[in-house]
């Protein structure tokens, strides 16, 4: 409950972390987002706008390519003398086509040394030389097309606007140079223009030559410009000639802008349409404010929720600490009742036990006993040995703590098999039924402890029905365990965190469900009150030693042990219903079967064994039976000694025998060592009761389970040494 409070609590507390960083995370991603939407948004307009421009100086540089070949095709083929002759004609056609294109400032026609022959401006022009002008020398020696120039200053007597030059070469019938007819051609048109489509705020507009010369810019700068081919903007054009989008800082005016540049058409000449960097984050930045309008306010209402919910929470929480302190004083006696009844029961049959070998032994100390007495007393002793351990495997069973030795096996032939036993076992007064699949049911778990658990089950509904009545056995597959189970409140108390209550929902883990084992009595059935009891250990309705009360708690704690659950349904009158469920394995699982050895090798014959036990009176004991029987003992009292022992000469045993439960290094721990460091000599386990085997197992080694008989340990041992020697055997 505490760790639950805990918890809630925690999550709370993580929640209104949470109703913080999940919305600033949020706004993150989404400013990311928003962020790279507004820029690409921006790009389109930049592609649309530089569209427009585009289409605008084509159209212009056109019409300026089409009106220089018609005055050339006007003056093709006159001499300098008759152009001179008719220059009052001429000058008026060419006034009339600058003053229906907005975009030319002037035209002219040049002779061959630069004088101007007639003009749009003056009639007749003044005697002035433009030879040394771009838009002239550039036609002198070669036929290049059309040509722009760069912008230029008009020359005295002539005055106004800047301009750039657009010419075309005149030749002669033979192909010689005989002059030029050229168009001056306003920047300023180009720049109104872009004045009128720029009204977004941080927009730019530009126009130049392919070799980096500007011609027109908005915003208009001062200065004249020419970008550097191996500055930025050259350099991405030179990568994409055609078109493309960059982010550059602007020569002109350092300020960081989005440009899109393009070609136009077959002219030397790049047009750009762009924005600002910081317009296009006013955008985003805008965006962003209405989103934390809404946003802000929500998180801190959210947050502040979350505070009374913590706040109220740790309220309730601490009357709730108050009134676990008033309970816990009722369940602390509970506890000790539990604790007494355990304890009680243990005591009770125990003694009972040990009464029986202590009467034994004072029987085997009289003098003149008869050799019948006396093998009497001895299988008395064994029988009591017997029941002792029986009595403890059945504790540590309840516990889920014992050392179980899993097995796949088919639970329909393990039934079969058990028929036989159960007939003089139950009594002629009761007939037993089995009702046994014909498909195989496969189950992972010690088969000698299913035995148990049915025989305890079976047991159990025979005292139920006073030794008369019926049982049926029923086997058949499950999917998922019922929901109807029979909760062991006691035994929480009595073993503490051992027994809480598995979740189900880890069972159904397994993809083929379960196996369930059920045993039905017509007895007297079980009474409500008494139902949630019935697995508590020494809890039973029997009279005093008539049964120990451990035979369901064995059931219940092998069932979980085995990863699965056990159930009951009664009703008084009507019977009882016991379900054993466990998990289901595939059938490619089942082990080939082996014939059984039954031929135990006893006689030592000089077999090596290292004895590694701290209780000297058990190591004593095992060191004389082993001795007796022609073994060789090397005896040593901790693991850490017979670690060195095997270290300094393993070939000395054949065979390491060692307790696991030891202070310091265990026996399991030496085990591992041995294996680690690669020393090959077998090891045989034993202990009765090993927290880390019952959650473990013996990962490979034999294991002797306390209390064993000599004859039982010198056959393992045997076993062990053995499976060595065919081992050696086959790698020669």
């Amino acid at each position: 409950m505490q760790r639950a409070q805990r918890n809630s609590l925690r999550l709370l507390q993580w929640m209104m972390a949470a109703s913080l960083a999940l919305p600033v995370a949020l706004f993150i991603i989404t400013s990311a987002i928003s962020y790279t939407s507004t820029r690409d948004i921006a790009d389109r307009e930049i592609e649309r706008t530089l569209d427009v421009v585009h289409e605008h100086a084509l159209k212009v540089f056109e019409t300026i390519d089409r009106s220089l070949a018609e005055l050339n095709e006007v003056v093709r083929g006159l001499p300098d003398d008759v152009i001179r002759a008719r220059e009052p004609a001429l000058h008026r056609r060419l006034k009339r086509l600058t003053d229906s294109l907005p975009q030319l400032k002037s035209a002219w026609i040049f002779d061959a040394d630069g004088r101007a022959q007639v003009n749009s401006l003056a009639s007749p022009p003044p005697e002035l030389r433009f030879a040394d002008r771009d838009y002239f020398y550039a036609h002198v020696d070669q036929t290049i097309g059309s040509f722009i120039g760069t912008a230029l200053t008009p020359r005295p007597p002539y005055q106004g606007a800047r301009f750039f030059g657009m010419s075309r070469r005149r030749d002669s019938d033979d192909g010689s140079f005989i002059g030029v007819i050229q168009a001056s051609v306003l920047p300023e048109y180009f720049e109104s223009f872009y004045a009128r489509i720029g009204s977004d705020a941080g927009s730019f507009f530009a126009m130049g030559r392919a070799d980096g010369v500007l011609l027109a810019q908005f915003p208009r700068l001062e200065r004249d410009l020419r970008l550097d081919p191996t500055g930025p903007v050259g350099r991405e054009i030179a990568t994409r000639p055609a078109h493309g989008l960059i982010t550059v800082a602007w020569p002109s005016d350092g300020i960081e802008r989005r440009i899109g540049y393009r070609r136009v058409a077959e002219y030397p000449i790049y047009v750009s349409a762009g924005l600002e960097t910081s317009a296009i984050r006013a955008r985003w930045l805008a965006t962003m404010g209405q989103h934390l309008v809404f946003g802000i306010p929500a998180t801190a209402l959210l947050f502040l929720l979350l505070a009374l919910a913590l706040r109220r929470t740790q309220h309730l929480q601490a009357e709730a600490a108050k009134r676990r302190e008033a309970e816990e004083a009722l369940k602390h006696s509970q506890r000790l009742e539990a604790l007494g009844q355990l304890t009680g029961g243990v005591a009770h049959d125990f003694n009972n036990l040990l009464t029986v070998i202590r009467a034994s032994v004072d029987l085997l100390n009289r003098p003149q006993l008869t050799e019948e007495r006396r093998q009497r007393y001895i299988t008395a002793i064994a029988d009591a040995v017997a029941r002792a351990a029986k009595l403890t495997s059945q504790l540590l069973a309840f516990a889920r703590r014992q050392t179980l030795k899993p097995e796949v096996f088919d639970v329909g032939e393990r039934m079969q098999a058990l028929h036989d036993m159960l007939a003089p076992l139950l009594g002629p007064a009761i007939e037993i039924t089995m009702r046994l699949p014909t498909e195989p049911c496969l189950v992972h778990a010690d088969a000698g402890q299913f035995e148990t658990a049915l025989i305890n089950m079976a047991t159990n509904a025979r005292d139920a029905m006073q030794g008369k009545g019926r049982i049926v056995f029923t086997v058949e597959t499950a999917t998922t365990v019922p929901d109807t189970l029979a909760h062991v409140p006691g035994s929480q108390n009595l073993v503490s965190q051992n027994l809480g209550s598995q979740s189900l929902a880890n069972q159904n883990l397994a993809n083929r469900g379960f196996i369930s084992v059920t045993v039905s009595d017509t007895g007297i059935g079980i009474p409500a009150a008494r139902l949630e009891r019935i697995f508590e250990p020494f809890f039973t309705t029997k009279q005093v030693g008539h049964g120990t009360g451990l035979g369901l708690s064995q059931v219940f704690g092998f069932a979980r042990q085995s990863g699965g659950e056990v159930t009951v349904a009664s009703e008084v009158g009507r019977g009882s219903t016991f379900s054993l469920y466990l998990p289901r394995v595939p059938p490619d699982l089942l082990p080939q079967r082996q014939a059984p050895n039954t031929a135990p090798a006893v006689a030592g014959s000089g077999m090596s064994v290292l004895l590694v036990e701290d209780n000297i009176e058990l190591a004593n004991f095992a060191a004389d039976g082993l001795t007796e029987l022609g073994y060789s003992i090397t005896l040593v009292d901790n693991a850490t000694d017979a670690l060195a022992e095997l270290v300094m000469d393993a070939d000395r045993f054949d065979v390491v025998f060692t307790d696991v439960v030891m202070p310091g290094m265990t026996g399991l721990d030496l085990a591992q060592a041995i294996r680690d460091r690669g020393i090959d000599v077998p090891v045989v386990l034993t202990t009765g009761y090993s927290q880390a085997l019952s959650q473990e197992g013996v990962t490979g080694f034999e294991l002797v389970q306390k209390p064993y008989s000599i004859e039982e340990l010198s056959r393992v041992l045997h076993r062990a040494a053995r499976i060595r020697r065919v081992r050696d055997g086959a790698a020669e």
